[in-house]
């Protein structure tokens, strides 16, 4: 194992500061590296889908703005409200 020499001389340095050994300081540092880590994801939860033809012509999906626009369309702006 090789650890990087500027973080095991920092290692060390804090180890003394704390009263405690190089052994119990990297233990910790495991414990919260690997406490951080997320568990495996469960399985994937189904999206439900409808039926249609699939994207209107002219529907631009890359902007939120021509989306609203398309989607108020049929239903007026005052309705709404």
């Amino acid at each position: 194992m090789t650890i990087d020499d500027q973080l095991l001389i920092r290692a060390k340095v804090h180890a003394a500061e704390t009263g405690r050994t190089l052994g119990e300081v990297m233990e910790d540092g495991l414990r919260v590296a690997l406490a951080g880590r997320p568990e495996q994801p469960g399985p994937l939860v189904p999206l439900p889908t409808h039926s249609g033809t699939g994207i209107q012509p002219g529907v631009d999906l890359a902007s939120n703005a021509a989306l609203r626009d398309r989607m108020d369309e049929e239903t007026g702006v005052d309705a709404l409200r």
